[in-house]
C-alpha cells in the first residue's frame, strides 16, 4: 500500500450514503489508511444541506444509488458550485456498467470504485486522485 503524505491525512472527507452500515465500512477503510477527519451525510440531500450551511470538504466519497437525489445528481450539483466545484469526488457504486462509468466521467467524477472493495483498492483510487491534483 502506498502512503499519502501527512498533510493529506488531515483533509476533511465527506462520506455520502443512505445506508449507515456502508458509511461505517467506508469510514473504517479510511481510518485504516490514516484518515480520521471524516464526516457523514445520510444521503445526497443531507450533503447539499451541509454544503449550503457553509461546511467545506477536501474530498467527497458518495454512493451512486440513493433515494431523493442520486450520487450522480450530487456530483452535478458539486461541479456546478463555485465554492466546491473543484473538490475531488469519488463515486462508489454496485453498478459496474460501462454506461454508468461514462456518465459519471462526463459529469466530472474524479474516480469510480465498485462495491465490494478493499482498503487497498480505496487507497489506489485516493492515490490516483491525489496524483492528479499535484
Amino acid at each position: 500500500m502506498t502512503q499519502t503524505n501527512q498533510t493529506d491525512k488531515q483533509m476533511r472527507i465527506l462520506i455520502v450514503d443512505d445506508f449507515a452500515s456502508m458509511r461505517q465500512i467506508v469510514r473504517k477503510s479510511l481510518s485504516a489508511l490514516g484518515f480520521d477527519n471524516v464526516l457523514e451525510a445520510a444521503g445526497a440531500l443531507d450533503a447539499v444541506r451541509k454544503i449550503e450551511n457553509g461546511e467545506e470538504f477536501d474530498l467527497i466519497i458518495s454512493d451512486w444509488n440513493m433515494p431523493n437525489m442520486t450520487g450522480l445528481e450530487l456530483l452535478t450539483y458539486i461541479r456546478g458550485s463555485e465554492k466546491m466545484g473543484r473538490v475531488p469526488f469519488l463515486m462508489i457504486t454496485a453498478e459496474a456498467q460501462r454506461e454508468n462509468i461514462i456518465q459519471a466521467a462526463k459529469a466530472g467524477v474524479s474516480q469510480y470504485i465498485v462495491k465490494p472493495f478493499t482498503a487497498e483498492a480505496l487507497q489506489q483510487k485516493l492515490d490516483s486522485i491525489f496524483h492528479k491534483l499535484r
